[in-house]
C-alpha cells in the first residue's frame, strides 16, 4: 500500500515526557544530555509524588530554565497514567512531536536526532534495542531474556512485525495522540508500550524501529515487579484472543 509522501520532520516544537519516581540523582543527569543533544526541546517532568524529593528538585530546573516544565500528580498510578497525563499537557498545546523517554539514563537522548530525522517516513518511532544496529550494555542477562520473550509473545499473540514492541523510547507525531483512545487506555506498568504501538498499527499509522543503545541504570532500582510482569501477560492474552476472534469471524463472513 503506498503512502503520501510526509513532510519534513517536524524541528520545533517537540516535548520529551520524562516520568518519575524517585529519580532525584538521575533528573539533572539527563536534562543536561537532553539539551546537549537537542538544544531546542521542551521537557515536561511529570512527577507522581516522589518522596526522595524529585519533584521539588524539577521545579527548581524548571524555574531557571524555560524550555523545562513540571507536571505534579498525588501518587504513584503507573508508567502508563504518567505517560498519558503527559500526552494529554502536550495536546493542549502547539507540541507536533511528543516523545517518551525514562528518566534513570536508560535511553541516550544523543539517539533522538536519528529518531526524529525518522518522522519524515513514520507517524510513530520506536528506539529499537532488537534491530540491527541496536544493543544493550550492562544489562543483566536474565533481564534481556524476559524481555526478548515478552517480544515474541507480544508478536505471536497480536500479529505484529515489531521487533521491539515493549520499547519506552517512542517518538510520536501529534495526529497520532490525538487519535488514538487515550481515555480508554487503562494499561498501568510497562504493558501499556505495547498497547499504545498496537493501537497505532491497527488504526493504520506507519510505525519504523531505529536502532538505539539501551544501557542499564547506573543510580536507583529499576521500577519492574512481578505484578508489572503479570499485567502485561494478562493483557497481552486477552488482546490477542479478541484479535484471533475478530480475524477468524472475518473469515467466515467473506466465506
Amino acid at each position: 500500500m503506498a503512502h503520501a509522501p510526509r513532510a519534513a520532520r517536524p524541528i520545533d516544537p517537540v516535548l520529551v515526557v520524562i516520568p518519575t519516581y524517585n529519580e532525584r540523582e538521575n533528573l539533572p543527569l539527563i536534562l543536561d544530555r537532553l539539551h546537549r543533544a537537542l538544544p531546542e526541546v521542551h521537557a515536561l517532568v511529570v512527577d507522581d509524588g516522589s518522596p526522595d524529593g524529585t519533584g521539588d528538585l524539577a521545579d527548581k530546573i524548571a524555574a531557571g530554565d524555560e524550555r523545562v516544565f513540571v507536571l505534579h500528580r498525588t501518587e504513584k498510578a503507573g508508567l502508563g497514567a504518567a505517560y498519558v497525563a503527559g500526552f494529554r499537557w502536550g495536546l493542549e498545546r502547539d507540541y507536533l512531536t511528543v516523545i517518551e523517554m525514562d528518566a534513570d539514563g536508560s535511553h541516550a537522548p544523543e539517539d533522538l536526532p536519528r529518531m526524529l530525522d525518522a518522522l519524515g517516513d513514520a507517524d510513530l518511532v520506536l528506539g529499537s534495542r532488537y534491530v540491527p544496529g541496536g544493543s544493550l550494555v550492562n544489562w543483566p542477562k536474565h533481564r534481556e531474556v524476559l524481555s526478548r520473550l515478552a517480544n515474541l509473545y507480544a508478536r505471536l499473540a497480536l500479529g505484529v512485525r515489531i521487533k521491539d514492541v515493549t520499547a519506552g523510547f517512542r517518538a510520536y507525531r501529534r495526529e497520532v495522540l490525538e487519535k488514538l483512545p487515550l481515555e480508554e487506555i487503562a494499561s498501568r506498568g510497562y504493558c501499556f508500550q505495547i498497547d499504545l504501538a498496537w493501537r497505532t498499527v491497527r488504526t493504520g499509522f506507519e510505525v519504523v524501529e531505529v536502532p538505539i543503545t539501551f544501557t542499564e541504570r547506573e543510580i536507583g532500582q529499576s521500577k519492574m515487579s512481578g505484578a508489572i510482569i503479570r499485567e502485561a501477560l494478562l493483557r497481552v492474552g486477552l488482546w490477542g484472543a479478541r484479535h484471533r476472534y475478530e480475524q477468524v469471524r472475518g473469515l467466515l463472513r467473506r466465506a
